[in-house]
């Protein structure tokens, strides 16, 4: 299986690969890519949507807490049920979209999001309030696995790279805009009006989607086979070691932003004492951070240093971060405030703007064959990490961060060493963009 796919440090052409790396034809695709900036705005929100659904929920933790008589850490399993139902949902949607198409399979999924966000807001205990946070996460994947499929479709080398990172930057102003969002919203009603504000969302984003996006997939390109071809297809996928380097290293990778995530309502807040407004503006704060370094990923590294390279420099920062963060957490430099922490978690957010685009471009560059299956594997992987991720940053209480530094720090120097381990990024030093 190695040996029939490229080499990750192939080089690229004005932005495609070069012959011996197969690209996806023209036709109906050349169509769709003529409406760009629409493209663009479309698949960044669907890209947006889980963000949304995790962040603007985030201020409201504490609160959830109290308001159904559950422990923090049944209550954090909200998160962990949402980031797995989107984990495993991918696994289905994935092959799906490369079966049917990837209209059809995203419509049903948004419909279903819809549907379970609403019954999320008048949950009257923690427990149904888990089961249908993991019906929301299943059906959201549908907009995750398929908006990276759509960018395999219509694009491949250092444009779609650049593709990436352009869309980090519609999808990153959701995490910096949701919680401020979700803060408000407590102002003038409860928990439960959050969800209420992700049902119109996603029913605004349905209708926009039912509207204006086109099919990319064209009928020759799509696999008849079934579950069993799929499967196989999986299996041909994960025997790649290349492929399978990338997948875990971006895995990882998102597992220490997702530590973040999940333990920062409780670091912030509680450990620190800062209001749930302020929480989120730190956070909002944060997630600009990750936006810039990714526009600078694509606007300035892109096609002037490799791919490899800028992948390089962001697992090495967010381990550097994260060895801060142990350091200031465990006392080491004695007791440190909210703003020196709040720091090493902007300089840990900011390096995902290398890590997570490259990993995902660099991945599906092998698969222009099955890309809603790598898809659906690329997510599938950093969603089920997130979710082992996400208990273990509170297993030691509410009331210390050292948890969430250490699964953090854990998990990047897992990241680095799948990325030297399995990808050999030495091996391609030489080339630009790939």
């Amino acid at each position: 299986m190695e040996q029939s796919m490229p080499e990750s440090g192939q080089k690229t052409t004005q932005g495609h690969i070069t012959e011996s790396t197969p690209v996806a034809p023209a036709g109906p695709v050349t169509a769709a890519r003529r409406v760009g900036l629409l493209v663009t705005l479309v698949l960044g929100g669907l890209t947006a949507l889980p963000p949304l659904s995790m962040d603007m929920y985030l201020p409201a933790l504490p609160e959830v807490t109290g308001a159904l008589h559950a422990p923090a850490a049944t209550v954090q399993l909200t998160l962990t049920a949402c980031l797995a139902g989107m984990a495993l949902g991918q696994l289905v949607v994935g092959p799906m979209s490369d079966k049917w198409g990837r209209r059809r399979p995203l419509l049903a999924g948004m419909v279903v999001y819809v549907l379970a966000t609403a019954v999320c807001a008048l949950a009257p205990t923690a427990e149904l309030l888990i089961g249908f946070r993991l019906l929301q996460g299943l059906a959201g994947a549908a907009g995750i696995v398929i908006a990276r499929a759509v960018v395999r479709d219509l694009y491949d080398g250092v444009e779609m790279a650049r593709f990436f990172s352009t869309l980090m930057l519609i999808s990153g102003v959701a995490p910096i805009v949701a919680p401020l969002i979700g803060g408000q919203i407590l102002r003038i009603t409860d928990w439960r009006g959050v969800f209420y504000v992700l049902t119109v969302i996603g029913v605004l984003l349905t209708l926009v989607v039912w509207r204006f996006l086109g099919e990319t997939l064209p009928p020759e390109r799509r696999h008849e086979g079934g579950v069993g071809d799929a499967l196989r297809t999986m299996r041909g996928l994960l025997a790649d070691r290349v492929f399978a380097g990338y997948m875990l290293t971006g895995g990882l990778a998102f597992a220490a932003l997702f530590a973040y995530i999940s333990a920062s309502p409780y670091v912030v807040q509680e450990i620190y004492g800062a209001s749930p407004q302020t929480f989120s503006l730190l956070f909002g704060v944060n997630s600009i951070g990750l936006v810039v370094v990714g526009q600078i990923n694509g606007k300035l590294l892109v096609g002037r240093v490799s791919l490899d390279k800028a992948l390089g420099w962001g697992i090495g920062t967010i381990l550097l971060a994260s060895l801060a963060l142990v350091l200031m957490t465990t006392g080491v430099f004695g007791e440190v405030g909210l703003v020196p922490v709040a720091a090493g978690l902007f300089v840990l957010m900011s390096a995902m703007g290398l890590a997570l685009p490259n990993t995902n471009a660099q991945a599906l560059m092998r698969t222009p064959h099955a890309a809603g299956s790598a898809s659906a594997l690329l997510g599938t992987s950093s969603f089920l990490i997130g979710a082992v991720a996400s208990p273990l940053v509170g297993i030691a209480g509410e009331h210390t961060a050292v948890p969430m530094a250490v699964v953090q720090l854990t998990c990047a120097a897992l990241s680095l060493a799948c990325f030297l381990g399995l990808c050999r990024p030495w091996r391609s030093s030489g080339t630009t963009g790939a």
